[in-house]
């Protein structure tokens, strides 16, 4: 259903279709495995909650706050770290969730974190990819949706911290960024 305002690419329904399909995938395929899941905030938190709670294996789960965007859509390829993963990786199977992966710099930056902590395996789970923006060679193994180079909110993913709220994803137009801008 088209929200005013909005561009939507992506309904409600399709992503919680898709985001159970997902975790049915992660939990067939750690059948053995606890996987510890470091969630990227904040704009993961609600694909991984809704992931998480679909899934039928144990695991645990433990959030990274990285940072890419300049100026609220600019992308950089300096990536900061404001909190770092608490829980103990040496070992363990990783699933790195993610809202959206675009130029690869975040997580090249997370995966090279695991790898200096020993980390047993990674593994790349997404809602959003969008492969004509990548910089950085990125192998994402379950993918909600491929989108094209288009900015988008909702479900988590915000503009200056507005519309994380919405069910759906929506590609960000110029009469609601201006709204913000204004």
């Amino acid at each position: 259903m088209e929200q005013p305002g909005f561009k939507t690419l992506i309904e409600a329904d399709d992503i919680q279709r898709r985001v159970r399909e997902m975790a049915e995938c992660i939990s067939v395929d750690y059948p053995e495995s606890s996987p510890l899941f470091i969630v990227l905030l904040k704009g993961a938190f609600i694909f991984a909650a809704d992931l998480t709670r679909n899934l039928s294996i144990p695991h645990e789960i433990d959030f990274i706050t990285l940072f890419s965007y300049q100026n609220g859509t600019k992308r950089s390829a300096d990536v900061g770290v404001i909190n770092h993963i608490r829980s103990h990786i040496e070992g363990r199977d990783i699933i790195i969730v993610d809202e959206i992966v675009d130029t690869g710099h975040t997580l090249s930056r997370l995966i090279r974190t695991l790898k200096d902590h020993n980390a047993r395996s990674h593994r790349i789970c997404t809602l959003l990819d969008k492969p004509d923006t990548r910089e950085v060679k990125i192998d994402v193994d379950y993918v909600g949706f491929t989108i094209p180079d288009v900015f988008v909110v909702g479900y988590g993913l915000d503009y200056r911290e507005r519309y994380r709220n919405l069910p759906f994803i929506a590609e960000l137009t110029p009469e609601i960024k201006n709204t913000i801008n204004s």
